[in-house]
């Protein structure tokens, strides 16, 4: 037991000396830091870029920023079409059978000089003129359609099943290709955008967004994957294997397959008729 008339060390006197203890502490706490606030920053900063960096690459490669595609397989395609265009007849050729050829390849030379080897600037001008190349080239193929069902009808085109084959082919195949072109170019908003990853929400559903069987992480769609939706769609007169999600892929498709089958029906038909 304490005698009386001792002090407490928690009495009055212990008191100040732990609230004393208890400052410097707190001092010597700040003074570390301030001392270590710039490092302890910089290691802040770099685990958030850290964990940027992980959740990006755990995106799949169609929906985070990527290299763009490469510029050659749509300039052949291009390039195919208007070899196409100027392999029509005299009749079949709005305008002249060399002025809209001409301007798409006009357009295109600005395309490539612009981007000539990956498709990764993103430009309004550019994307004007690319929409402007296949608007040229859907309105030159969309006249030889007409001029040429308005011959099958009135029984002024057609007189021999050979040419009247490979003109039908020649304008499908076409029409196969500005499709493509229509479908790759207006995609979650063109493919410089989709290699920024800049808009998420697709207009076309392809099979490998959708398979979690399979790795598919450093897929992301191409020229060659619109172009066989294109194909696919002519062909069977509906999506296949890719489906549209977007209201305008749907009328797109609808269209592209509405003048597919005007054209195959009514060339086969006619062929058919003359053949001996």
């Amino acid at each position: 037991m304490s005698e009386p008339g001792a002090q407490d060390p928690a009495g009055p006197e212990g008191a100040p000396h732990e609230a004393g203890s208890l400052e410097r502490l707190v001092a010597d706490l700040r003074r570390v830091e301030r001392q270590l606030g710039p490092a302890l920053g910089s290691l802040e900063s770099a685990g958030g870029r850290a964990m940027g960096d992980v959740s990006h690459a755990a995106l799949p490669a169609w929906r985070r920023l990527t290299a763009g595609e490469p510029r050659w397989p749509v300039s052949l395609a291009v390039l195919f079409m208007i070899a196409l265009q100027l392999r029509l007849p005299g009749d079949l050729s709005p305008a002249g059978a060399i002025i809209l050829p001409a301007i798409e390849l006009v357009l295109l030379v600005v395309l490539v000089g612009a981007n000539p080897r990956r498709i990764d600037r993103r430009s309004p001008a550019l994307r004007a003129i690319g929409l402007a190349l296949i608007s040229v080239a859907s309105l030159g193929n969309a006249w030889s359609v007409a001029l040429l069902v308005d011959g099958l009808v009135r029984g002024t085109t057609g007189g021999q099943p050979g040419p009247l084959l490979a003109t039908g082919a020649n304008i499908w195949l076409t029409n196969v290709i500005i499709f493509a072109l229509w479908y790759w170019e207006l995609d979650r908003g063109g493919p410089a955008a989709r290699a920024a990853g800049a808009e998420p929400v697709p207009d076309f559903l392809f099979p490998q967004m959708a398979e979690s069987s399979i790795d598919f992480h450093g897929w992301e769609p191409q020229f060659t994957d619109y172009s066989y939706v294109s194909f696919t769609n002519a062909t069977a007169f509906s999506p296949t294997d890719t489906m549209p999600l977007s209201r305008w892929a749907k009328l797109a498709m609808m269209l592209q397959s509405a003048i597919s089958l005007v054209t195959a029906a009514l060339v086969i038909a006619r062929a058919v008729n003359i053949l001996k």
